[in-house]
């Protein structure tokens, strides 16, 4: 699973380009990916908890189709199994409470993030629970690539709201 900068920038690539079109379907811009332990992309997911009122957009009122819980519910539906040992969750910005829950019931390898959330980040930013003491599984975590494009990204989209 030892994947260099460059190939995590690439899977950012994809991630950033989910969160923008997220973002334009009024979704808060968060896009993820899962890459196997190859190297290859097996799911992406971007928001789409139906936050928008945008006639004619695809998203319902689903409160956990963050974009971590979308890719990571596609990659198991791809890979047939609920463990995704060996697999990479990227994503735009620092994953959630429940997010991080559901990458260590995943069983994911490691998470690489974009921009930290002050407010609700629970992978070593407001909280940490991937690596909380006694858990029966450790996830390798990569924060910080590509962060300002990610921050930037959400920062345009409150200030439009505002």
């Amino acid at each position: 699973m030892e994947h260099g900068l460059d190939r995590i920038s690439l899977w950012m690539s994809v991630a950033l380009q989910l969160a923008a079109e997220a973002g334009q379907a009024g979704e808060i811009p968060v896009g993820a990916v899962v890459v196997d332990a190859d190297g290859r992309l097996i799911a992406e997911g971007r928001n789409a908890t139906g936050r928008s009122r945008i006639e004619g957009s695809e998203t319902k009122a689903d409160p956990t189709a963050h974009a971590e819980i979308v890719a990571l519910r596609a990659a198991a539906e791809r890979l047939g199994t609920s463990r995704l040992d060996g697999c990479t969750l990227v994503v735009t910005l620092e994953p959630c409470v429940m997010c991080a829950g559901a990458a260590l019931q995943s069983r994911v390898s490691r998470i690489v993030f974009g921009a930290w959330d002050e407010k609700a980040g629970a992978v070593g930013g407001r909280l940490d629970v991937v690596r909380e003491a006694g858990l029966p599984h450790t996830v390798e975590v990569v924060a910080g690539i590509r962060e300002a494009e990610a921050a930037l990204l959400l920062r345009r989209f409150f200030d439009e709201r505002r």
